[in-house]
């Protein structure tokens, strides 16, 4: 039941009475009843609290059969305001901060109500595990002593203990759970797992952490501002630049991966993986400095990003062509073009930054735009559309990294754009005068489909997009030049467009972007069990590279798929920090036998 305050503001009233007739109706077993107490047009979205799962319920009709089917197992109660968080009321809706319990774990989450007195009802309500009750993580007063006061003969040391479990773990003992990729997700993901007790190995073909970075283009830095990036427990410093240069995240990555004492396994690639249902394991073949291993893990996570294998096009001559030529992952930064001529093709980041860095070094270099891009200036991306939730003026009104990741994740998807437009709309008028210099230079800018912008974007076909740091005003000056079509074919020194344009180039960098993430399964299990697992990522919003139908959340992503005892992890520092907490709880309850009914559980659509 709710608390209640002798002297209580009318939106902490409004809240608690809410509240209590909500945890009336639970605790009653009536669903319709909890149902009822949301508006016409309502959201609950969950994160693994009530399905076990990563999943939104639209409308009254959704919620009351989610409650249907959850109920007598979750046993939810204590549904109280959040210490210290004051409900506020403005444009008739009033905004709470909320604390509850399952019977195995204990919630957060953030409730908007409107109307108001005992006609209030939800509009938009968020519900967060973030713990297990008896499995919780050894912090603050539960820190582990470290030091072992008094003497003992068979004292083990903790280097020595981190040593055996090095020696041991892969070997002599399995893990519980084995993470395919060794970047910020596999990382985040493992630290979580590491603090939960759960035996874990993080496999990576690179020679050291962060080289996934580290090996890119020498000019790549981050697009994001510092305060979006932090991964879980250890923050970047106060004085961390805002937009981190690539080698200085690389030695983050790698600091952090010692520090959170993570059992990674570097130069080692997987090889094969296939499933027991009969035993409940994984049988994993990787090579481990060139010696092959066999693992018996009883999940697997792929933690390769949010994009798959690289997009390379197969044009006709490539094969002829006599410079150099490859996929902007591949790139090794512009030291080698000076005074060439150089062909990206493509307009979205990799191929901007690709671009500017060339220009920087002396090269000639032509963008080929072959579709639209939707470009925001990174100064307008941080002050409007990031200022209120990750930046410095946050941070000093009181906003924690761990709010910020709770206020976004409480604005369900099919209404985010909505929020999203008067944002874009505003960086629109603010940047006028560079967006008519680029339209004048004749590149083709877009705002996304419905005028949402970047966000929607990225969520919904993760491309499309370019957060400028310069290099679109070097093609609006015409610095870098610029042609618009297709790509027909290649000759020994050029690249042929379908309308015959044709240009002379030393060097050919593919920006053509990447596949599903299922296409790394489709390697190393197989192409059957991509097809049942489906493609990773979209929403399902029926816009540009995202087909339908409507799934509401982020496909596959950081929750239970068709393929048992499979998990696909990843997405952008944020996303890999915020969701990596949920699928580490998804997976410490399953290693400890919780039993963990998935609601809802996603379709297949778009295997191929």
């Amino acid at each position: 039941m709710t608390a209640t305050l002798d002297q209580s503001s009318p939106a902490r009233t409004l809240v608690e009475g809410w509240l209590q007739r909500f945890d009336q109706a639970l605790t009653a077993g009536d669903a319709r009843a909890a149902a009822d107490l949301f508006a016409d047009d309502c959201y609950w979205r969950d994160l693994i609290s009530f399905t076990w799962n990563i999943k939104t319920m639209e409308g009254r009709d959704a919620i009351a059969a989610m409650l249907e089917a959850t109920l007598d197992h979750v046993r939810p109660g204590n549904w109280t305001i959040t210490e210290g968080e004051e409900p506020a009321g403005a444009d008739g809706v009033t905004e709470a901060w909320i604390e509850f319990e399952t019977a195995v774990g204990r919630g957060r989450g953030q409730l908007r109500l409107k109307g108001d007195g005992d006609d209030a009802r939800a509009w938009t309500l968020l519900t967060t595990l973030y713990e297990l009750k008896g499995h919780e993580e050894p912090a603050r007063g539960r820190r582990p002593m470290g030091a072992e006061h008094g003497a003992n003969r068979e004292r083990e040391t903790w280097a020595e203990k981190r040593d055996r479990e090095a020696r041991e773990l892969g070997y002599a003992k399995q893990p519980d759970v084995l993470i395919i990729g060794g970047g910020q997700g596999g990382v985040a993901l493992g630290a979580r797992l590491r603090q939960l007790g759960v035996p874990t190995i993080i496999v990576d073909k690179h020679p050291r952490p962060g080289d996934q970075w580290r090996n890119r283009y020498k000019s790549l830095c981050l697009h994001d501002p510092v305060w979006y990036d932090h991964l879980p427990y250890i923050k970047f410093p106060e004085n961390w630049p805002v937009f981190a240069p690539k080698d200085k995240i690389a030695d983050w990555l790698e600091s952090y991966a010692r520090i959170m004492e993570l059992n990674y396994w570097s130069s080692t690639e997987a090889k094969s993986a296939t499933y027991d249902e009969a035993t409940g394991e994984w049988t994993v073949t990787v090579e481990r400095e060139g010696q092959p291993v066999v693992l018996r893990p009883k999940q697997l996570v792929f933690a390769t990003g949010m994009s798959g294998k690289a997009n390379l096009p197969n044009f006709p001559g490539m094969d002829t062509f006599r410079g150099d030529q490859h996929h902007s992952s591949a790139h090794p930064g512009p030291d080698a073009y000076q005074g060439k001529k150089c062909v990206v093709v493509g307009s979205n980041n990799s191929a901007f930054d690709i671009c500017g860095a060339l220009w920087e070094n002396g090269a000639d270099v032509t963008m080929v735009q072959r579709s639209s891009t939707h470009i925001v200036r990174s100064d307008s991306l941080m002050e409007i559309g990031l200022g209120a939730l990750y930046s410095e003026e946050a941070v000093a009104s009181g906003m924690t990294t761990e709010k910020a990741d709770l206020t976004f994740a409480s604005l369900p998807y099919r209404i985010l754009h909505e929020f999203q437009i008067p944002a874009y709309e505003a960086m629109a008028e603010r940047d006028r005068d560079f967006y008519l210099r680029l339209e004048k230079s004749g590149f083709l800018h877009d705002w996304g489909d419905d005028g949402s912008g970047l966000f929607m974007k990225y969520l919904r076909r993760g491309s499309g997009y370019y957060i400028d740091v310069g290099a679109a005003d070097l093609v609006a000056n015409g610095d870098v030049k610029l042609v618009r079509g297709q790509v027909d074919h290649l000759t020994e020194n050029s690249v042929v467009l379908e309308d015959g344009t044709e240009l002379e180039a030393d060097l050919v960098v593919y920006a053509t972007g990447y596949g599903s993430m299922n296409g790394w399964v489709a390697d190393l299990i197989s192409p059957e069990a991509a097809d049942q697992l489906g493609k990773v990522w979209g929403l399902g919003s029926d816009t540009t590279k995202d087909p339908g139908p409507w799934e509401g959340e982020q496909r596959n992503m950081w929750k239970p798929t068709q393929v048992p005892a499979l998990w696909m992890h990843g997405g952008n520092l944020h996303q890999s920090r915020h969701y990596s907490l949920y699928l580490a709880l998804q997976l410490k309850a399953r290693s400890v036998g919780i039993p963990t009914p998935v609601y809802g559980l996603q379709e297949v659509h778009h295997t191929k």
